[in-house]
């Protein structure tokens, strides 16, 4: 089994319920969690979480919880982790404070994907779980929604800046997800009766004064229109001072930001742009897709009609030369690119992947990228032509006007590593991939 990492939260869209409440340590850490883990074993469901890590993992059972806690432990709390790598899976993040000034209990979960929760049932357990647990562990506030959805409430482009967001608190209800847990004093300073006759799903009062909303049946379906506009009738009525228009404009914009987009990349670079969406947050990815999609890349340059003769006078040392460089390349970077010790197009393309999602040029001086990335890149560009396209070097004295004859063409593997090294936006406009499948077009 393996830990579900941020990344994989990232691959698709998850629910995703943070929750912070009050945690007694005076009482006992064990007697005090209980309630917790039963909550949690009574419904979860079919996403419970199967194992408990720390520094090591072990099946979950309450012993196992309890053996984590203990390894975590100092002074001031303690923290581990539940997971589950079936489908669905599962990531909850459990921190317990210890110390008078801050005692709590804090739980990050994300159940993925979000379509698990496309039917009532399953909801239905998430409703039984969080007011369990606001029952138990008094929250100020609390939520379970989208967290792609969730992404864009953050951004300034959907209304949203430091101004009025409280970094302090969720003083005001500044935004209204599929499931809340309203605390006591929220729940005043918007006024009870108003609270309770909100019009959702389900309003409920707790035993402790905090008051459950969900405002549609599923949350799955958070971004249909009757639910952005139920979303809304309930927001402007625990906030007359908003527009609802407005509030309903607002949530439509970010329904169709992450409404889906079908890929249509340029042929030339499909193979690269289609490893490249899932390195964009869920709440951009479906914009990301649609500017690749509108990627048009300009026919390769870096070309003659007929070659420049070789003015060398000892080819098989610049030959070893270019060797030793090209297997400098394939020495760096043979670990996070393992194909490039096959010098085939596919390497190419992972090539291509791995210096833009790490913005390679733009982590190198000049003097490092010149010196040494660029020479190394251009022989091995030009050995993949050799090997894979029966090309043949026309070599010259200055290396950058060294010439692959592929076909009727002669190709400028070191210049065209040049100008891919400029910027990062120059690794999409000049990308190894579509070098080489155009090289390929004159094969013979």
């Amino acid at each position: 089994m393996t830990t579900l990492t941020l990344h994989d939260l990232n691959k698709v869209d998850c629910l995703r319920f943070l929750f912070d409440g009050a945690f007694d340590s005076g009482k006992g850490v064990e007697p005090e969690l209980v309630p917790f883990l039963e909550a949690l074993e009574e419904h979860a469901g079919d996403w419970m979480p199967t194992f408990v890590k720390t520094s090591r993992r072990r099946k979950y059972s309450r012993d196992a919880v309890w053996r984590a806690i203990e390894e975590r432990r100092d002074d001031y709390g303690s923290s581990l982790g539940l997971f589950r790598s079936e489908n669905p899976g599962v990531s909850l993040a459990l921190s317990l404070g210890f110390t008078q000034e801050e005692p709590g209990l804090s739980v990050r979960l994300s159940v993925q994907p979000l379509s698990f929760f496309s039917e009532e049932k399953a909801c239905l357990g998430i409703v039984a779980l969080a007011r369990a647990w606001a029952s138990r562990y008094l929250a100020p506030h609390a939520s379970a929604h989208s967290s792609a959805d969730r992404q864009l409430t953050d951004s300034p482009a959907f209304g949203r800046d430091d101004a009025t967001w409280k970094p302090d608190g969720f003083d005001k209800i500044y935004e209204l997800f599929w499931l809340n847990i309203f605390g006591p004093k929220l729940v005043e300073s918007v006024g009870r009766e108003r609270m309770l006759s909100t019009p959702a799903h389900l309003v409920e009062e707790l035993p402790n004064g905090s008051v459950l909303l969900v405002l549609w049946p599923t949350a799955a379906e958070f971004a249909g229109d009757e639910a952005r506009v139920a979303q809304a009738r309930a927001h402007v009525h625990l906030r007359p001072d908003l527009d609802f228009d407005k509030v309903l404009r607002t949530l439509r914009e970010r329904s169709a930001a992450l409404a889906p987009v079908e890929p249509r990349f340029h042929p030339d670079v499909a193979p690269f742009f289609s490893r490249m969406p899932d390195e964009f947050a869920i709440s951009e990815r479906q914009r990301k897709i649609a500017e690749l999609n509108a990627f048009r890349p300009q026919p390769p340059e870096e070309w003659l009609p007929v070659a420049h003769p070789s003015d060398v006078t000892h080819p098989e040392r610049v030959l070893e030369s270019y060797d030793d460089l090209s297997e400098g390349l394939v020495a760096l970077l043979h670990t996070e690119v393992p194909s490039i010790m096959k010098a085939t197009p596919e390497s190419l393309t992972d090539l291509d992947f791995h210096f833009w999602k790490t913005h390679f040029p733009e982590r190198y001086t000049r003097d490092v990228l010149d010196g040494h990335t660029i020479p190394a890149l251009g022989a091995y560009l030009g050995e993949v032509l050799v090997r894979r396209l029966g090309g043949t070097w026309v070599l010259r004295q200055k290396r950058e006007e060294s010439q692959v004859r592929v076909g009727t063409r002669v190709w400028l593997p070191f210049l065209r590593a040049r100008r891919y090294m400029q910027s990062h936006q120059a690794l999409l406009d000049c990308s190894l991939t579509q070098f080489f499948l155009e090289a390929a077009r004159y094969r013979t």
